[in-house]
């Protein structure tokens, strides 16, 4: 490359240089697809996507903006294989080349059935698609919801069957389109509906007719699996053919393969409701036989007992043992009140033995001062008055004089 004057060669800048690669890279590659594995995948809060392509040889540099990285179906990994289309692209200021991305489609599976696949995995480890907590169908219903297309051949094929099996519930159809952008949400809310009818009905049935996976793919939305997940009735899933299987399926309480399945497992044949009667009859009239032979019985042993044959007897008994109790009873009280008397005589006696009265009766005395108070060698006095107490009577005298007794021994 040389100069206009063909001096000599041009010389570019870095800039320069970059510019032209670039513009070289958009008249190679106007449109490129490259395959590889996802490499060094980062999500800025800008919603752009950056990320790395690689192979066993190379790698290459690439980003998804926002606007095309909002409409991915399934969940973008590191290290999933892949297939992106774009157009290359240099980053002058470093004069680094990307590949700008505007559709990844992932290699050996579609995008479809990828994000069918991880989200049956979110909500399988939930616990949403659980045996456990699975309900019951009621036996006999009284009243069914039927959330369906009210024009589709799946309605029809249901009403034949509960025409067919018994006229005594009642089937409320709640309108909603099955296919389409609009059907889940659609579809929510006629489940949600169902929920404000007044009486609640006795079960919910999900249902249409078969389809391509995009025909079905309103009953593998995450919004409806979830709607009926919170449902209050038990819920039966009847979506496509039999191998046709939703995640509708997968959460419902029971799945049909077909509506006519549907019809078969929500609503009891009038002639199989009657034998069940019949045998309910027939067991009932065999208990009460049995319970009526059983109270007979227990009736008759009852009316044998001598109770029952002389009515007097507990009565003779009574006043028996009445008898005998008010004679145990005098005689305890007998005892007691004789043993009470010698108790008392006992201490009396014993009173009376030390009553100074009985000392006095021995001839002994007891002489006391004029205040009364006990008289000894120590507390009288030359002339003072004192009164001796004897056996019968009492006798004054005067202290005319006072001697110690004399040590014993």
């Amino acid at each position: 490359m040389y100069d206009q004057q063909g001096e000599g060669p041009r010389i570019l800048t870095v800039g320069e240089l970059n510019t032209v690669i670039k513009a070289a890279f958009h008249d190679l590659f106007p449109t490129i697809w490259v395959s590889g594995e996802v490499t060094d995948l980062a999500r800025p809060r800008s919603g752009h996507i950056y990320f790395g392509l690689k192979d066993d040889v190379g790698q290459i540099r690439a980003v998804m903006w926002r606007t095309n990285a909002s409409r991915l179906s399934f969940e973008f990994q590191d290290g999933m294989q892949v297939i992106c289309q774009g157009e290359l692209d240099v980053y002058v200021p470093r004069g680094t080349y990307q590949l700008i991305v505007k559709q990844i489609e992932p290699q050996g599976i579609g995008a479809l059935q990828l994000a069918l696949r991880q989200l049956q995995a979110r909500l399988e480890a939930e616990g949403l698609f659980a045996a456990a907590r699975k309900r019951p169908l009621p036996r006999f219903p009284r009243r069914i919801a039927v959330v369906t297309s009210p024009s589709g051949a799946a309605i029809r094929d249901f009403l034949e069957v509960a025409r067919r099996r018994s006229r005594a519930v009642d089937i409320l159809i709640v309108p909603t389109v099955v296919q389409g952008a609009a059907a889940a949400e659609q579809i929510v809310r006629a489940i949600e509906q169902t929920k404000r009818l007044v009486p609640l009905p006795d079960a919910l049935l999900v249902t249409r007719g078969g389809g391509s996976l995009e025909d079905l793919w309103c009953f593998n939305d995450e919004r409806v699996v979830r709607a009926i997940h919170a449902s209050p009735m038990p819920v039966v899933s009847a979506v496509g053919h039999e191998i046709d299987v939703t995640l509708a399926d997968l959460v419902a309480d029971r799945r049909a393969l077909t509506p006519s399945e549907a019809g078969e497992l929500l609503i009891p044949a009038s002639d199989e409701l009657q034998n069940s009667l019949s045998v309910l009859e027939r067991r009932m009239r065999s208990q009460l036989r049995a319970r009526f032979s059983g109270a007979q019985a227990r009736l008759e042993m009852i009316a044998r007992r001598r109770l029952f044959q002389d009515p007097y007897l507990l009565l003779r008994d009574a006043e028996r043992r009445l008898d005998e109790l008010l004679a145990r009873g005098e005689k305890a009280v007998r005892r007691s009140r004789d043993s009470a008397g010698q108790q008392l005589a006992a201490a009396a006696a014993q009173l009376h033995s030390l009553s100074p009265l009985a000392v006095l009766e021995r001839g002994y005395s007891v002489t006391q001062t004029a205040t009364g108070e006990l008289a000894t060698v120590n507390s009288v006095s030359l002339g003072q008055l004192l009164r001796t107490r004897v056996r019968d009577g009492e006798i004054a005298s005067r202290v005319e004089g006072i001697r110690p007794s004399e040590p014993l021994g």
